[in-house]
């Protein structure tokens, strides 16, 4: 048995593989792929102490701080995901999707959040046929095309800063009356002549053939309809929590988030902490992830000495 389990492999789940090495905690790591969402971003700006990185390079260099600190200490399962948690005993016992089990005396759940899908009619029709949830992986097969992004946050920003590169022009459809995003992107994203922005609006049918031909949007006020002559629609509408696999063990919230004391990541469950996009924490962002997985180390380490 493992003094700790990590499901997830994110910031959130990096940050505490690297301390729970530095601490000599036996400890192993479960992860459908090292990096996190933000492996699809062309560009991080905000990850401190560097300057802009691609989500690329950002995943290389978590593999590399792993690597440099697992020493005999911390094993890494990279391409298996956990399906089930339940307490067992002495601890806790992971299922994953391949049929393995693992068993641990206390877990740190930063397993993240996948991406919310678009649900107006022709949405999933489309999928991949026009509509995409990666501007990174799609967004060059659309240079020279008319384009709209929906989402106001700054995923939905930085998605429109990407595709302006290439698209002859982004219209940008926000169901809110004011951006979620930085002030510092929203002013650089609209600045450019080919951006667009359609305020307290939202997409009611995505029209087409074979292909995407257009968007149908309402605004909300009013509820005048118009149609955008569109062929992407790339969407950026928020996350849900990863965390089916841990909801008949802690409490979540309304939203399926693992429910955590901020003070130190805990949850419902003694032996159980939390960390990174699949918890309640007001502020989702990497560095806040990797904050979050360090402070709940601290703390189980301090756990792990006490029941030693």
């Amino acid at each position: 048995m493992k003094d700790l389990i990590i499901i997830g492999g994110g910031p959130a789940g990096v940050a505490a593989g690297v301390y729970a090495a530095r601490k000599r905690l036996t400890t192993i790591l479960i992860a459908e792929e090292i990096g996190g969402q933000s492996t699809v971003s062309e560009g991080i700006q905000n990850w401190i102490g560097t300057v802009n990185i691609s989500g690329d390079d950002l995943k290389k260099s978590f593999k590399a701080h792993l690597e440099a600190y697992k020493q005999d200490v911390l094993e890494i399962v990279e391409g298996d995901r956990v399906e089930s948690l339940s307490r067992t005993e002495g601890g806790f016992t992971a299922t994953t999707r391949d049929g393995k089990t693992y068993t641990g005396r206390s877990v740190l759940l930063a397993s993240g959040a996948g991406r919310k899908k678009l649900l107006v009619p022709g949405a999933e029709k489309f999928e991949n046929m026009g509509v995409t949830y990666c501007a990174s992986c799609d967004g060059p097969m659309f240079s020279g095309q008319d384009v709209a992004v929906v989402g106001g946050g700054n995923a939905g920003l930085e998605t429109a800063a990407q595709l302006l590169a290439y698209a002859k022009s982004v219209t940008l459809i926000h169901r809110h009356a004011s951006f979620k995003g930085d002030a510092i992107t929203v002013e650089k994203v609209l600045a450019h002549p080919n951006m667009k922005a359609v305020l307290n609006t939202e997409p009611v049918e995505v029209l087409g053939d074979k292909f995407v031909s257009g968007l149908t949007v309402k605004e909300r006020t009013t509820g005048v309809v118009t149609e955008l002559p569109v062929t992407g629609v790339f969407v950026e509408v928020g996350v849900i929590p990863n965390t089916d696999y841990a909801k008949d063990l802690v409490d979540l919230d309304a939203v399926g988030r693992v429910i955590t004391d901020p003070r130190n990541q805990h949850t419902s469950v003694d032996g159980v902490w939390a960390a990174g996009d699949c918890t309640d924490e007001l502020y989702h962002q990497n560095n806040i992830a990797a904050g979050d997985a360090v402070k709940a180390l601290e703390d189980i380490y301090q756990w792990i000495m006490k029941h030693s």
